[in-house]
This record gives structure tokens, C-alpha cells and sequence, in this order.
């Protein structure tokens, strides 16, 4: 095999190449990723702190559902917090996150129901 003069591009592909004419090679892998993302990830544990309010809503991924839902059933297992729960899919298309309302409940012997939560023994200012 020859060598090329110096300068020459060589046969085989290899040596300098003029990158202010050639375009960029496409990206195999995913787009980018930003520095900042404004939407933080769902926390459990965040989620968990919440509990013993008198009333909850938020949006909870599909993945993270099922422990949400068994943590709930966790802290209401005390018998101190009773929460009444609704669970409906987020307004999407597709059922990628769900909207989990909590309210906080007591049980009425004289209703024969739970009822929501009132606050009892709280003073209103005079």
C-alpha cells in the first residue's frame, strides 16, 4: 500500500477531515436532557408526611399508586385518622397519573356513616 503525500486525505478513510463543511452526525441515544426540570418527581415519603391533614389532593404517577393507596391503609390501620378516598384518572389521555383526594372522616353512631371530619373542642376567638 501507498502512503500518501502529507496533507492528502487517505484512502482509508482515516486523517483530518474538513468538519466546517461535513454536517453533524445524528444522535443515536435520547434528546437531551434540561439542566432544570420545573416539575419535581413524585416523593412518597413527602407524600407520607402529609398524612393526618383533614384534607389531601394530589397527582400520583400510575407507577407509585399501589403504595400510596397501602400507606394510606397503613396509617388509617392506628384508627385515629379515618380518610374517606377518591381515585380518578388525571385529566390526560393517557392513564399516566391519577388524582387522589383524601378527606378526612368520623364515624357517627347516630347517622349509622362516616361524616367528614369537624374539629371539635377548637375556640373561636370572642
Amino acid at each position: 500500500m501507498r502512503a500518501s503525500p502529507p496533507g492528502a486525505p487517505s484512502s482509508s478513510g482515516i486523517g483530518a477531515q474538513n468538519t466546517a463543511t461535513a454536517p453533524p452526525a445524528p444522535s443515536a441515544g435520547p434528546p437531551a436532557q434540561p439542566l432544570i426540570r420545573l416539575d419535581r418527581p413524585f416523593d412518597l415519603d413527602e407524600f407520607s408526611s402529609l398524612l393526618g391533614e383533614t384534607s389531601i389532593r394530589l397527582t400520583v404517577p400510575r407507577d407509585a399508586l399501589p403504595e400510596v393507596l397501602r400507606r394510606v391503609t397503613e396509617f388509617m390501620g392506628f384508627g385515629i385518622y379515618v380518610y374517606a378516598m377518591t381515585v380518578r384518572p388525571a385529566p390526560a389521555e393517557l392513564l399516566k397519573s391519577f388524582v387522589v383526594e383524601l378527606q378526612r372522616v368520623d364515624y357517627s353512631p347516630e347517622k349509622g356513616a362516616w361524616v367528614p371530619f369537624v374539629e371539635k373542642g377548637a375556640a373561636s376567638p370572642p
